[in-house]
């Protein structure tokens, strides 16, 4: 068996009965050539006029497990600030009642937007100062994320919105490159979110810690893990056989 990642090993081992050693942990992936760091300042960010704004962006599925609803309670606790545009880039089950929430509660520094073209998806990302992961308590394990590995490869940092044993919380703690609050908080996500805000030389230094990190979770590091693995159950049946 392969779990994406440790929290979901242990679920299988400690709540499915799993052998530990016939569990293999392979996480998700993303290219990290493909997706690379690029300047705020583009085609995509002029066009929608967020090139001077503080960028929080979510980018991808919007649906029931995200739990973005704290998400819009949070930036209707940081309207003060100006500068601070939340971006819901993606679309799903939850973006029509997200955007008339938005919109009951005259939010204007909540912004939606469809998904990106994939050869435009690099200056979305890059218009983005910070991005948000988030998942609702008790799915930790059973989903892990995969939107956090483009994330990572892109430079930028990210809150972590999520059960602290889920593998986002582990991996922007073992690498600093983001700040974890406890999912369906909102007072901590606004805090988490100030604190990427306004520390601009912090939010630097663990945008440039998720590119180093990325590469653990580069596609090739995942594809060679799959092809140890496969080459490994291969080889007893080989010998079998030829017995």
């Amino acid at each position: 068996m392969v779990a994406l990642g440790d929290r979901m090993k242990r679920r299988l081992v400690e709540e499915k009965g799993a052998v530990p050693s016939d569990v293999h942990v392979i996480h998700n992936w993303a290219d990290c050539e493909a997706i690379t760091p690029g300047s705020k300042d583009n085609a995509f960010s002029r066009a929608q006029g967020l090139h001077d704004k503080f960028v929080l962006m979510h980018s991808g599925n919007v649906g029931l497990s995200q739990n973005l609803d704290v998400l819009i309670e949070a930036a209707a606790r940081l309207q003060s600030r100006e500068r601070l545009v939340v971006a819901v880039v993606g679309d799903g089950a939850r973006r029509g009642p997200l955007e008339t929430m938005v919109k009951q509660r005259g939010l204007a520094n909540v912004r939606f937007f469809p998904y990106q073209p994939k050869e435009l998806l690099h200056e979305s990302f890059a218009t983005a100062d910070a991005f948000v992961v988030s998942l609702k308590p008790g799915l930790e394990g059973y989903i892990v994320p995969s939107k956090l590995y483009g994330i990572l490869a892109s430079g930028r940092p990210f809150v972590a919105a999520v059960d602290p044993s889920c593998e986002v919380a582990a991996i922007a703690t073992a690498h600093s490159c983001g700040v974890v609050a406890p999912p369906g908080n909102p007072d901590a996500l606004v805090a988490a979110i100030a604190q990427l805000c306004d520390d601009s030389a912090a939010a630097t230094r663990m945008g440039e810690n998720a590119r180093r990190a990325s590469w653990l979770y580069d596609r090739r590091a995942a594809v060679g893990a799959y092809y140890d693995l496969f080459a490994s159950l291969s080889r007893p049946a080989a010998a079998s056989t030829a017995a």
